[in-house]
């Protein structure tokens, strides 16, 4: 399992923190993929710049091995909050999917907008497919026992909440990108609230003929 299995499993799995934006989400397992890719010896940070290993070590995850392809292959190498905002269109989505075809959560019913709150369906609820009860006890232990890395990434897609101390038991690298998903998180809040107030402009022009 890796750390972006365990956050999409807490972000979708019954009885998870409901209230959640697909967009920060997304930008959250991004990085969780990015720190799986380090820990796997895949990439290596220099500073906030994602240097490519070759030949990069290969992957049993799908989603994993599918990030690892992205990567770009020579300079200019790409930066963290790059990597944050390309990879992370749309990322929840398909982390969803794959939760899914495990049998781990049913089928949405409706894929909603990226900038819109997302519910889980309980598990059961039209599928066949047996959950890996293994699978969801690996993600909740992470969580029940503070795993620093895992608490960090969930508390900025909105699950829980975890002081800023944290970070401090992170090692470097990963202490870079968890703070890089808390500022692409910080400026995708700042443009939901833009387009917000200029939605609301919109409709007082409307009404004022």
């Amino acid at each position: 399992m890796t750390t972006a299995q365990d956050l999409s499993i807490l972000a979708f799995i019954p009885d998870a923190d409901t209230g959640l934006e697909r967009g920060d989400l997304s930008l959250a397992l991004a990085g969780a993929e990015l720190i799986d890719l380090v820990e796997a010896g895949a990439v290596t940070l220099d500073d906030d710049r994602i240097v490519p290993r070759t030949p990069a070590p290969r992957t049993e995850d799908a989603l994993l091995g599918e990030a690892a392809s992205t990567l770009a292959s020579g300079p200019p190498t790409e930066t963290v909050e790059d990597w944050l905002w390309r990879r992370g269109s749309e990322l929840a989505g398909r982390y969803r999917t794959a939760l899914e075809a495990a049998g781990l959560v049913a089928p949405e019913r409706s894929r909603p907008h990226l900038f819109r709150r997302d519910r889980a369906v309980p598990a059961g609820a039209g599928t066949s497919a047996t959950a890996d009860a293994s699978t969801v006890d690996r993600a909740e232990a992470r969580r029940e026992a503070d795993d620093p890395l895992l608490t960090s990434l969930a508390a900025a897609a909105g699950i829980g909440e975890v002081p800023e101390a944290t970070l401090t038991g992170l090692p470097d690298d990963a202490a870079t990108v968890v703070t890089a998903v808390h500022q692409a998180i910080t400026e995708l809040a700042a443009e939901r609230q833009r387009r917000s107030i200029e939605g609301a402009a919109f409709d007082n022009i409307w009404r004022g003929y």
